[in-house]
């Protein structure tokens, strides 16, 4: 039997009630910056920060959950399924069509 791998905690800076949606890039602390178009009410925001993550990394959003900050900007992600690296390297891959492109996210989910 395999042991279960540890989730990997991600943090992120959302931008709710965006226009566009989707990865911004990275803040000097490391954080993801990721902006969704749903309001920060009820929840919405933080199930859309879900689905947007989830599909960036190729994930169900089940497997990604917002364990921190659920009433604040700043939150803590716990991804499922992945190790660091590979989160990370699917966030950089995520990233190299908006670095450089002003105005430009990197959209997935929804």
């Amino acid at each position: 039997m395999v042991p279960a791998r540890a989730p990997v905690r991600l943090q992120v800076r959302v931008h709710p009630g965006a226009q566009r949606q989707g990865l911004v890039g990275r803040l000097a602390d490391g954080s993801l910056k990721v902006a969704v178009a749903e309001a920060p009410e009820g929840g919405r925001a933080n199930r859309a920060v879900e689905v947007l993550v989830a599909g960036v990394l190729s994930l169900r959003r089940t497997q990604v959950k917002v364990v921190g900050g659920a009433a604040a900007r700043l939150k803590q992600l716990e991804i499922e399924s992945l190790d660091a690296a590979e989160v990370e390297r699917r966030i950089v891959e995520a990233l190299a069509g908006v670095c450089g492109k002003p105005g430009r996210e990197a959209s997935h989910g929804k």
